[in-house]
């Protein structure tokens, strides 16, 4: 066991806190008796599943985006999948449907090839299909499922004014650490164009992206938009949050190896990558909070932190700091159990950081060490 004082031994360390978690998931259970939906856990976000045990006494399941996330649905959560993929692959079909509980199809083509193999196979299987409303509410288009022409999803005009047979629902997927009030902006477009089918249908997936557990977020708000749609249409309402389940609830605790100055820029070069470790920081991009530091400040001992790889923009501009930073020292990089996590890659061979738990009790258990043969089983 370890904790706070003694993490270099184990460094770099992804540390996902207990009592955090447990909060987050307080609230999302609170969510759902209050407005009577179920909330599932979107692996997308967050599939470290050493902390299922916990999850699953909190929400209703999960969502698999392919075959692998829905066995590990089925073995570690212990429930059937809420299957969604852009596209099915005919060689695996069979074999998810093991493992599936729901199936959402991405275009009404793929529910139409695939729908009497599941009827075949299980009528207890339920099938939907996801849609478009057109209605953007997400600002970065990477991460926009709405955005124009958009991949994802069957927009009203696709469906010639006709349901296909065989559909107990409808998912959509919108949103991005939005808030209630972009929820509700968006089911006021979805009940317009979709709502005439909606008598037809037992449940409407309501997708990814309520950032319930953000500080600031209008929970109350949120639970009356749902009882709202709920008492009004009368199916079942899922959510499937994604950043919302491990929001601010743990931390990847990395050390100082050397210091490096060139034109008067110093950087402190770690035992992390951004691109290996942290490749959303770099992709979407956004700037990671590091404990103790700012943002750049005249005066102040200032440094990149750069990282561990050979690729150049392996690292972040200036943080300034109220000390001179030193070989061997510990930064944290908070907030970084969602989507980084489940990004992360060997690229370089870069060695992948320890994972562990931090107790409610307090004390930290190493769950995962990686070694050479996680890095080579990865190749051929």
């Amino acid at each position: 066991m370890f904790n706070k004082n003694n993490l270099k031994e184990i460094s770099p360390c992804f540390v996902l806190e207990e009592t955090l978690l447990r909060k987050n998931l307080e609230l999302m259970q609170y969510v759902q008796q209050q407005a009577g939906v179920d909330i599932i856990l979107a692996f997308k976000g967050f599939s470290m599943w050493s902390a299922f045990p916990m999850v699953r006494k909190y929400l209703k399941g999960a969502t698999a985006s392919s075959l692998n996330e829905a066995r590990l649905c089925y073995e570690e959560m212990q429930t059937g999948a809420h299957t969604y993929m852009a596209a099915y692959i005919p060689q695996e079909f069979e074999e998810l449907l093991k493992y599936s509980s729901h199936l959402s199809f991405n275009s009404i083509q793929q529910f139409v090839t695939y729908r009497e193999k599941v009827k075949k196979y299980s009528s207890k299987i339920s099938c939907a299909i996801r849609v478009n409303p057109e209605c953007a509410v997400v600002d970065t288009d990477l991460y926009n499922p709405a955005v124009a022409g958009s991949r994802l999803g069957e927009t009203i005009d696709n469906f010639k004014g006709e349901l296909p047979e065989g559909l107990e629902g409808l998912h959509f997927h919108a949103l991005c650490e939005s808030s209630s009030h972009d929820l509700e902006k968006v089911l006021e477009v979805f009940e317009e164009k979709f709502g005439h089918w909606l008598p037809q249908l037992q449940w409407v997936n309501m997708g990814g992206g309520h950032l319930m557990t953000r500080a600031g977020y209008d929970v109350e708000h949120l639970i009356q938009v749902l009882k709202k749609f709920r008492a009004k249409h009368d199916v079942k309402i899922i959510l499937e949050p994604g950043s919302a389940v491990a929001w601010q609830t743990g931390s990847l605790y990395a050390t100082v190896l050397d210091i490096v100055e060139n034109k008067k820029i110093k950087t402190a070069i770690c035992d992390i990558s951004f691109t290996a470790h942290m490749p959303d920081c770099l992709e979407m991009p956004y700037r990671p909070k590091i404990t103790g530091a700012s943002d750049p400040i005249a005066g102040k001992p200032s440094y990149r932190i750069g990282g561990m790889s050979c690729l150049s923009g392996d690292y972040m501009d200036e943080y300034s700091f109220e000390t001179e930073l030193k070989i061997g020292d510990q930064l944290i990089f908070e907030d970084m159990m969602h989507y980084t996590m489940v990004k992360t890659t060997t690229f370089n061979g870069v060695g992948h950081p320890c994972i562990a738990i931090e107790r409610e009790g307090g004390a930290i258990e190493v769950i995962k060490k990686f070694a050479y043969e996680d890095f080579k089983n990865r190749l051929s």
